[in-house]
């Protein structure tokens, strides 16, 4: 009879156990895993849901518009508990995002701009950070001599950027722009970037002293293309924006011409979305004690020389 009762007894523990133990459903959508930057936060959030214990999956859109459309409605199908998209598209996904908040969903994104359909969206000040790159270059050059640009308009913040290295050279008329080159929207940007910048890098060799690219990936094949035509560390000032381990390699290596880089935290972002979502929706923490308005914002740091051993 005592066995009997230990028996039931652990029964009840065990699914009282499994009833509390319920794992929290986490979607998490990035627009293009071929990009590092939208890959970082993915993976960060993916990471930091793991690690909670949730039940996470990641789908990735391809860069795909339609695609991106059609797997925020299979997650509405599948009723997650919380969707996370990175660098999602809020306005083209406008009746997705909806039919979401409708379902019941709440979703946070990541670098895409806000939504009146999400919780809030984590940003970083593009407008802030452009200066920071435009202002380090034009000082590496003393406020005077000749840059090349490679920018990209297809993306807002890029185009931000860009908009405030103009800004940035209006009041700093010593310095010319002898160059640009626009990145097409294309899966083969890497080989535009080379085409564009190779020929600009040729046709002025020896007259420019900097160059600004829009984001580091572009600077990485600009890196690539300089130190072909025999170029060392320190010949031209090589500036741009995103961050992370391959930019402060490049940095730290004496043989790469990057000088530096705005580095954004896109793994801290990724965690941020996913402690957030605990907060607000498992431990029903009212949401205006988590973020105030429609953006969480998060800072980025300047890194050259002087500080890349400190960044991981």
């Amino acid at each position: 009879m005592k066995k009997l009762l230990v028996t039931a007894i652990a029964g009840i523990v065990l699914l009282a156990g499994g009833s509390s133990a319920h794992a929290f459903k986490l979607a998490i959508i990035a627009f293009q895993m071929s990009s590092e930057t939208h890959a970082r936060v993915a993976n960060a959030a993916f990471a930091a849901a793991k690690a909670k214990g949730w039940d996470v999956q990641i789908l990735n859109s391809e860069g795909s518009l339609p695609k991106h459309a059609e797997q925020i409605e299979a997650m509405i199908q599948a009723k997650p508990d919380g969707l996370i998209i990175a660098m999602g598209k809020p306005v083209e996904a406008d009746a997705q995002l909806a039919a979401a908040k409708k379902a019941g969903i709440p979703v946070i994104t990541t670098v895409a701009g806000t939504s009146p359909h999400t919780l809030f969206d984590i940003q970083v000040n593009d407008y802030q950070i452009g200066a920071q790159a435009a202002l380090y270059l034009l000082s590496k050059l003393n406020y005077r001599g000749e840059i090349l640009t490679e920018r990209y308009e297809n993306n807002v913040a890029s185009r931000i950027r860009g908009k405030i290295l103009d800004a940035v050279l209006s009041e700093n008329t010593a310095v010319k722009v002898l160059g640009s080159h626009s990145m097409a929207r294309t899966a083969s940007w890497q080989e535009d970037v080379r085409n564009g910048m190779q020929a600009l890098v040729l046709q002025n060799r020896g007259k420019f002293q900097g160059i600004w690219a829009s984001f580091d990936g572009q600077a990485y094949v600009i890196d690539d293309i300089l130190r072909a035509q025999g170029m060392k560390k320190g010949d031209v000032a090589l500036v741009s924006i995103d961050g992370g381990p391959e930019s402060s390699r490049r940095i730290a290596d004496p043989d790469s011409l990057l000088t530096a880089t705005v580095s954004i935290p896109f793994e801290k972002m990724g965690a941020a979305a996913v402690e957030a979502m605990d907060e607000i929706v498992v431990k029903k923490t009212p949401k205006d004690k988590v973020v105030q308005g429609p953006y969480l914002w998060m800072d980025a740091v300047l890194v050259d020389a002087a500080n890349v051993a400190q960044m991981k």
